[in-house]
């Protein structure tokens, strides 16, 4: 396979020039986002509209620019996201939107409707076929992304408790599958709770959408309903005290494998094209409600129609960065006697697993890791 091209932009601007929105229109003008034939068409544009409390997600002002150069090649663009499996403000369709309008995405200010993908109780999903799954044949997709006549991500990069770092196929395959296709991706590896450590403090059960947690008042610990239990990591980035373990040490690596697949689902067999944003690069996902201190610089804007490339990219780029002080990252590689890693994703979380992902991306089918960086 030749290498892709991966189109990239810094987010310097001069005074009285171009803002960084419409820096992004040429950007994606230039990787070729105009030889999509969208006349007439209905058009997904898959992204994170942010939990309530976090303030890292990507600003409706980058949606706007992508909406205006969708409808500028005659297409009918749309914002999507499917719904979560744990609680928070975008469990259902209802909450989803409200919490989508508080952080900014109404149609007033993205110009054009905002569509969650698997319905109001997150049940409206679609059986998608996955063309060489080793681990899922039938990927759980919301139905208004795979009604969609082109599919566009545009993603927020950042760090993640779990899979080392959200980027294109994490927004993609995780992010397009309905509640029961998210359970699917996560359902290897569950937890077991130090008792030494557990503080009692119930942060994580409230994490918990499945019945997975359960407290004993006798002894104020919390312990682990294994029959519950999805293994869908929420519980860990919630505990401060390092109280939850995963048992199945490949876990991750599953979740990652599986993630690629469902990517593979939603992209195969209609033109699509992605966009990543290293900005705001928060240590965990935009699920949370919170944001910490981001962990790296803010590096630039990329595109390519080759999601792997895409992240590939991205992770390079992350690669070259020095931390950002009094971050997560920092602060962990100050600690006595600590492993460097080697890159910004294991060193800000130990626990978490990124390579698999792309790897297993490869191996399906779903792109190349070689590309070519063209600077716009």
């Amino acid at each position: 396979m030749e290498k892709a091209k991966v189109y990239f932009t810094d987010f310097r601007t001069q005074a009285y020039g171009d803002g960084l929105p419409i820096k992004l229109k040429k950007m994606i003008k230039k990787a070729g986002i105009g030889s999509i034939d969208m006349d007439g068409k209905f058009v997904a544009i898959k992204m994170h509209f942010g939990e309530l409390g976090n303030i890292s997600f990507l600003r409706p002002n980058y949606a706007r620019a992508v909406v205006d150069v969708v409808k500028e090649l005659g297409g009918k663009p749309y914002l999507t996201d499917c719904n979560t499996m744990y609680p928070g403000s975008r469990k259902n369709a209802i909450e989803h939107l409200y919490c989508a309008w508080e952080n900014g995405f109404t149609p007033l200010t993205v110009g054009c409707p905002v569509i969650i993908g698997d319905g109001i109780k997150g049940t409206d999903d679609i059986a998608v076929p996955v063309v060489g799954g080793e681990y899922v044949k039938e990927a759980k997709i919301g139905r208004a992304v795979m009604d969609a006549d082109v599919f566009i991500s545009l993603t927020h990069f950042k760090g993640h408790e779990m899979t080392g770092f959200g980027g294109a196929i994490k927004n993609i395959g995780m992010g397009c599958g309905s509640r029961a296709g998210k359970k699917e991706q996560h359902s290897s590896g569950k937890p077991h709770i130090d008792e030494h450590l557990c503080r009692g403090c119930k942060k994580c059960q409230k994490e918990c959408a499945n019945g997975g947690l359960v407290f004993d008042e006798a002894a104020r610990k919390m312990r682990v309903n294994q029959d519950n239990c999805v293994g869908c990591g929420r519980c860990l980035g919630a505990c401060n005290f390092d109280a939850i373990i995963f048992d199945n040490d490949d876990a991750n690596e599953l979740l990652n494998r599986r993630m690629a697949e469902y990517t593979k689902a939603v992209v195969d067999g209609r033109p699509c094209f992605h966009i990543s944003l290293i900005v705001d690069v928060s240590p965990n996902c935009d699920c949370h409600a919170e944001n910490d201190a981001p962990i790296l610089p803010n590096i630039g804007m990329f595109a390519s129609f080759d999601p792997l490339a895409l992240d590939q990219a991205c992770v390079d780029a992350c690669m070259a960065a020095n931390p950002m002080p009094h971050s997560q990252l920092a602060d962990n590689l100050k600690k006595p006697g600590v492993a460097d890693w080697g890159d910004p994703f294991t060193n800000s979380t130990p626990e978490s697993e990124w390579r698999s992902c792309l790897e297993h991306a490869e191996k399906i089918g779903l792109g190349t890791r070689e590309y070519e960086l063209i600077k716009v």
